[in-house]
């Protein structure tokens, strides 16, 4: 893995409707939150597995718009999340300690 992993900016980008774009910045004027503070935010919540970010997607699965799976394999999923958080709990590992790790098992897979 490159030293500069983690450290590099990369752009996100999508298309939305004129619409509901003015309706989010003026959203986000009201509640003082710059665009991309929101995005950050929002996305940080999601790889963290906040529970109130993961409660919402769980909703946008269930409503069919998004994803291809049922409520019994959203439910699965969310315990397997939630086992896996108290499992990392329960370890207490800090992020070098699973990088190293992922480090190890990548030595091992190549042979090293």
């Amino acid at each position: 893995m490159s030293k500069d992993y983690g450290k590099l900016r990369k752009k996100i980008i999508f298309y939305d409707t004129d619409k509901r774009y003015a309706d989010l910045k003026i959203r986000l004027e009201h509640d003082g939150i710059s665009q991309a503070a929101f995005f950050r935010g929002i996305v940080s919540g999601y790889l963290l597995q906040d529970e109130n970010v993961l409660e919402y997607i769980d909703k946008l699965k269930a409503s069919k718009k998004v994803g291809n799976r049922n409520k019994k394999e959203i439910k699965q999923e969310r315990e397997l999340v939630n086992s896996g958080k108290e499992t990392m709990q329960k370890l207490a590992l800090s992020e070098e300690e699973i990088e190293d790790i992922f480090d190890l098992l990548e030595k091992q897979g190549s042979g090293i």
